[in-house]
């Protein structure tokens, strides 16, 4: 008789550090709220991961790198468009850091991205480009993750393209829809990245959903 697997879910913590934070330099507005959802829903996974915007200084994407233009214009950067964002999550500043409110005692470990200078780096399985791998898709591979869900900052880039690559690699995604918070820099991203993200075959949940599963299991 084949033994059955065990289904490991796995939660995915997108970008919540403090520049993404009100008050940070890149501020998602009321990034905050997804904190104690990400803490509340962590002991309901089997593997919990997390991804980190972690750029050096002078990074490509910062507007400060092009004289003359302004944050959130669109140039670009390595042949594909660029939003060019105010420096951030610059490696090893206190920007950079999860917030001190985010628990990281379950996060079993951190898949640092954006660190080349020449090419940004949205998800956290790939750059922008898809020519270098953060290493994720592998590990989740390795730990038998099926199905894969992410929360955090932002809905409409950084966890958008994060679950978008997670379909790409063949992962059932989820996105947990409360806990996560867009940048919305113009109106109607975040319904259009939910929408991009339906298409994929993204299911999109809510946190109270994961915590009535984890209950019938």
């Amino acid at each position: 008789m084949k033994a059955v697997e065990a289904r490991v879910r796995t939660l995915v913590l997108v970008d919540v550090q403090n520049d993404f934070l009100p008050g940070g330099a890149l501020a998602i507005p009321r990034g905050n709220e997804v904190i104690p959802l990400a803490n509340r829903l962590q002991p309901r996974f089997d593997l919990v991961v997390a991804t980190q915007d972690w750029h050096p200084s002078g990074h490509g994407s910062f507007a400060s790198t092009r004289p003359g233009r302004k944050p959130f214009e669109v140039a670009e950067l390595a042949g594909l468009p660029q939003v060019l964002w105010p420096d951030h999550c610059v490696q090893g500043s206190p920007g950079a850091e999860f917030a001190p409110e985010l628990e990281m005692n379950r996060v079993e470990a951190i898949f640092r991205k954006g660190t080349d200078p020449a090419i940004d780096s949205y998800s956290g399985f790939f750059d922008n480009g898809h020519r270098k791998s953060t290493g994720l898709g592998d590990y989740l591979k390795g730990r038998g993750a099926r199905d894969v869900y992410l929360l955090g900052l932002a809905t409409d880039y950084c966890v958008k393209f994060t679950a978008l690559d997670a379909r790409k690699l063949g992962f059932r995604t989820f996105l947990v829809q409360d806990a996560s918070r867009g940048a919305e820099l113009r109106p109607g991203d975040v319904v259009r990245a939910v929408q991009e993200m339906k298409d994929a075959g993204v299911t999109i949940v809510q946190s109270v959903q994961i915590a009535q599963n984890a209950r019938n299991d």
